[in-house]
């Protein structure tokens, strides 16, 4: 392979070898006015991770510059490992998410359990202790052999390496559609818990601090694992293996407990996850955020491989390290913190003030770059915008009336739709109560995690529904917001920010770009309507498999508060008696909904509407219902719409059934996806009372314990189904499609 033959700076522009490393002819000849010179083989390499798309956003940074990040309660907004939020008594939460799709494409069991590692890391080198994981899921449908292998390894990944690490796997969501049968997208989330006074950045400040590299050593895994994420999948991907690093779980268990004593010491002055681009990115980052430069000497990097260059251990992604930066003449105690734990922790470099990125490698200097062309001045591209003919076609169609015949029959077949379906059969795998203080595991609206010793818990979710996206990325946008924040305020909590895992196709397509742009303005607009600012994220382009590109699937990961433990409050009905109500107007709304999908094998025409001011009223309504102590449960209607929501709120307790009245017409009623809407309990003699506190809520049934449910529509009996049918073929959905033979 290239990496370990290194040719000269002469060969590498005669023979264009910079293209293989990722970098354009343009981009090459700007690093060659930059440097005055020609770049040698390991200073192409270095240029090449830090301006690719993964690592320099050089295609999207013109577009997050519009998310809003500020707030009163934002501590630290966009720039850091991760964003971190106010929760008050001093303490806050850190978090952010972040895609590891290609590598998960070909190798999806150490795809998915590296990425589940990287996030964490960036979770305590902000000095935050990891409290929770939860992921966002995608695949084609499971018909097919090699989904199904995708499916079960990137499952088994994500818990043998959470389950292992000892960070509870709390939530997450899954989602199956056709555009990502060749591009699985696999993005993890991780939230930690701080005192504000431990807050660490990534930075190398001080003028002769030394340098140190603690964890793991190492290896050749994972060399341009930055830019195999910056390119578009193929039929070749499956020989890029070696570009998917191996993660040992035991390992970052220790460095977690090391790093977080660390950040008690004020020898510590900076710490930083080597993640995509490794050591070039860590300590390149560090240096430019600090105004200052970095010197150090490769031989001095503990190695797993005998006879590594420069370019290797530059490139590699080995996980489970840390690069920190500790006072001059104190480093003894941060190793001997490190030795406690068992763990390598080497002094490998100095900080300058020259703001060069020097790199020594027996006895010659193999890389001189000025540092903030590295970090700061990557190349910004601002890609040409095209309207897709598709949308054009879509927004002039009539609104999409379904036929359904038998509406029992229906209701069965979109509770065994996958992406409705139970993912028991997932999240049974993880270990979600490790730890000991997850309130609400997977399986209602949000997950929900208790602060000890405090009367308070954060709330935490993922979400995003692409298919209406696709139909209108403005729309969609602003529904993914809503929707995350819809599923915080049903638990009980007051949505604080948001992280967002922007995944996309090719930006060089001018339809792709609009799609992105879009996006991204619908998202801004929905968070500054709800007051959730953008405080970290990620952004994962090129997904594509062999040309075609998967939905725009910007996935939201909320966090909420509860200001009391009293607050928290799940999506399923509780007795026999309680009365059932519907907040919010039914439109017969069916783009990019899951009937269209069963009954048409595909999504078109307009995407449900939203209006956000809409959205902030009723939200806020409900959870001052909420903390007023009257409503019993709440969820969220979404996917299905209100006939599955009701399904699925009874699928928690034995015996209870429901009895609807409604009018209207049915098949909007039972299944359209309009939006803004909540399903809610209440006991019967707080009906009066909810009605005071919302304005658009409406009694719709009552709860039974016949374990039947039961919907008459205008004096009419349209369902009449036994619980425990409807729950089976929930339940039993997703095991039966992986056993089924493809």
């Amino acid at each position: 392979m290239l990496q370990t033959l290194e040719v000269s700076p002469e060969l590498i522009e005669q023979e264009k070898h910079y293209r293989e490393m990722g970098l354009t002819d343009e981009e090459y000849q700007s690093i060659v006015r930059i440097l005055g010179r020609r770049p040698n083989f390991t200073e192409t390499g270095i240029f090449s991770v830090m301006w690719s798309e993964h690592c320099s956003y050089k295609t999207s940074k013109q577009l997050l510059r519009k998310f809003p990040t500020e707030g009163p309660q934002v501590i630290q907004g966009p720039g850091e490992g991760a964003g971190i939020v106010d929760i008050g008594d001093g303490q806050a939460i850190a978090f952010k998410i972040e895609s590891h799709n290609h590598p998960s494409a070909v190798e999806p069991y150490q795809g998915a359990a590296t990425g589940v590692g990287g996030i964490i890391r960036d979770i305590f080198s902000m000095g935050a202790r990891p409290i929770a994981s939860l992921n966002s899921l995608r695949f084609g449908p499971l018909t097919t052999g090699r989904v199904k292998y995708l499916f079960d390894e990137v499952v088994h990944g994500i818990a043998g390496y959470g389950n292992c690490v000892g960070v509870p796997t709390v939530g997450g969501e899954i989602q199956f559609d056709a555009c990502y049968e060749g591009n699985p997208l696999v993005n993890a989330m991780c939230v930690g818990l701080i005192d504000q006074k431990d807050i660490q950045k990534g930075i190398a400040a001080g003028l002769g601090n030394t340098v140190l590299y603690v964890g793991s050593k190492t290896g050749r895994d994972g060399i341009h694992g930055a830019t195999f994420a910056s390119e578009d999948l193929t039929e070749d991907s499956e020989s890029k293996r070696s570009n998917v690093q191996v993660g040992d779980p035991f390992m970052e268990k220790l460095l977690i407990e090391a790093c977080l004593e660390a950040i008690k010491s004020d020898a510590l002055v900076g710490m930083q996850d080597m993640g995509a681009a490794g050591l070039t990115s860590s300590a390149s980052e560090m240096a430019s955020k600090a105004g200052m430069g970095m010197e150090m000497n490769l031989d001095l990097i503990p190695q797993r491989e005998a006879n590594m260059s420069a370019y290797e251990m530059m490139l590699s992604e080995s996980q489970e390290r840390m690069l920190l930066v500790v006072e001059k003449g104190r480093e003894h105690e941060i190793i001997e913190i490190f030795k406690k734990y068992s763990l390598e922790a080497v002094a490998v470099g100095v900080v300058t003030d020259d703001k060069q990125f020097r790199l020594l490698h027996h006895g010659q200097v193999v890389c001189d770059i000025p540092v903030d062309t590295l970090a700061e001045d990557a190349p910004v591209y601002h890609k040409p915008s095209q309207v897709p003919a598709y949308y054009k076609e879509f927004q002039a169609m009539a609104a999409y009336e379904p036929k359904v015949d038998d509406y029992n029959a229906t209701l069965r077949q979109l509770l065994a739709q996958p992406t409705i379906a139970s993912k028991e059969y997932v999240y049974n795998q993880y270990d979600s109560m490790v730890q000991a203080n997850t309130v609400v595991a997977p399986g209602s609206d949000a997950a929900v995690v208790r602060i000890r010793d405090y009367d308070k818990a954060i709330a935490m979710t993922t979400d995003c529904n692409s298919r209406y996206i696709y139909l209108d990325p403005e729309v969609g946008g602003k529904i993914a917001v809503a929707e995350a924040a819809r599923n915080i305020v049903a638990s009980g909590a007051k949505p604080l920010a948001l992280t967002d895992g922007l995944n996309f196709g090719n930006p060089d397509k001018p339809e792709n770009f609009w799609q992105m742009e879009k996006s991204v303005e619908g998202m801004s607009a929905a968070s500054l309507a709800l007051d959730t600012p953008v405080i970290s994220g990620n952004v994962s382009l090129y997904n594509e498999s062999n040309g075609q590109a998967i939905f725009p699937t910007p996935i939201v990961g909320m966090v909420g508060l509860h200001r009391s433990t009293k607050d928290i409050t799940t999506s399923f009905f509780k007795s026999a008696g309680d009365v059932i109500m519907l907040i919010g107007q039914t439109a017969a709304e069916f783009g990019g909904s899951e009937l269209q999908n069963v009954l048409a094998g595909n999504y078109f025409g307009k995407a449900p509407q939203i209006d956000l001011t809409v959205e902030r009223k009723r939200q806020d309504q409900l959870l001052a219902a909420i903390q007023s102590g009257i409503i019993k449960s709440a969820h969220d209607v979404a996917e299905g719409g209100l006939a599955v929501a009701v399904a699925e709120s009874l699928f928690h307790q034995e015996q209870l059934g429901a009895e609807l009245e409604l009018t209207g017409d049915a098949t909007a009623e039972l299944f359209s996806e309009t939006q803004s809407r909540f399903l809610i309990s209440v006991a019967a003699d707080q009906v009066d009372a909810l009605v005071s506190l919302v304005d658009d809520a409406k009694v719709i049934g009552h709860v039974t314990d016949s374990n039947q449910l039961k919907i008459n529509i205008n004096d009419k009996e349209e369902v009449n189904q036994a619980v425990a049918d409807l729950q089976a073929d929930w339940k039993g959905a997703i095991p039966c499609l992986l056993k089924s033979k493809a």
